[in-house]
């Protein structure tokens, strides 16, 4: 392709159908509301029920979305996700693999249930879902999957062993999947968030000491928003990434160079 043939069309999502699971609050709405912007219909699996101010943000794009309420950890739930998608526009474009959770807790203590609870659905979840809307995107011979890695995809972290081990999980199964769809013009990749203020860092907010440690090291000298990665998850979603495959992005205000 020429460069006289690049466009920032390249950018757009018109027409595109994006699966944004847990899409109804946090990093997760900044990515749903970011690809509503950008053209695109959404389909938005979540836990809870909570998702008004979220269909409101996107349908004031003039875009299309659908909620329905899943537990990603079981498989009928991950199989209802595609069918429901499929039956509401036909196809699937974009999945973005956001649903996740964190248990805190020192190594020498941590629970077996939190453990597991938490690898069903950063890691377990994440594949298998992957998998089921991988064999939708081989048919259509086209698709691009992006899941939602962490620092702890570099690093070791603290309190948080399976948090830390599930992201690990992502990084290489982000590589994996690559390997074997990119010859089907599927492109696989993660976005890496550094510290992001939400709710799930509420708790390391709240301490003064280790907020301080923290922000001294990130060299943007704050912590991220959501806001922060709504830019990523458009370009990963698009025409514009098409020949970047497996590759774990970091969006981090400079925390791993520091």
């Amino acid at each position: 392709m020429s460069l006289q043939n690049f466009s920032m069309d390249f950018f757009r999502l018109d027409g595109k159908v994006a699966i944004v699971t847990g899409g109804n609050s946090g990093l997760g709405q900044g990515y749903a509301v970011a690809l509503a912007k950008a053209g695109a219909d959404l389909f938005i699996p979540t836990y809870d029920t909570n998702w008004d101010e979220t269909r409101e943000l996107i349908e004031n794009e003039g875009r299309k979305v659908v909620f329905i309420q899943a537990d990603l950890t079981k498989q009928e739930d991950r199989s209802r996700v595609k069918e429901e998608c499929l039956k509401e526009f036909g196809k699937i474009d974009i999945l973005i693999n956001n649903a996740g959770t964190i248990r805190r807790s020192p190594l020498l203590e941590y629970p077996e249930q939190d453990w597991n609870a938490v690898m069903d659905i950063n890691l377990n979840a994440v594949y298998f879902l992957s998998q089921e809307i991988a064999k939708v995107m081989v048919e259509q011979k086209s698709g691009k999957i992006i899941n939602i890695a962490s620092m702890l995809a570099f690093q070791g972290g603290k309190f948080v062993p399976s948090y830390t081990a599930s992201k690990h999980g992502v990084a290489g199964i982000t590589k994996a999947f690559a390997n074997e769809l990119a010859c089907h013009n599927i492109q696989i990749n993660a976005i890496a968030p550094g510290y992001i203020a939400t709710a799930n860092t509420a708790p390391i907010r709240a301490d003064e000491n280790r907020n301080n440690e923290i922000q001294s090291r990130i060299p943007a000298d704050r912590w991220g928003t959501p806001f922060d990665l709504m830019g990523v998850a458009v370009f990963l979603s698009s025409k514009a990434s098409d020949y970047m495959n497996g590759h774990i992005l970091a969006v981090d205000g400079g925390w791993l160079v520091r």
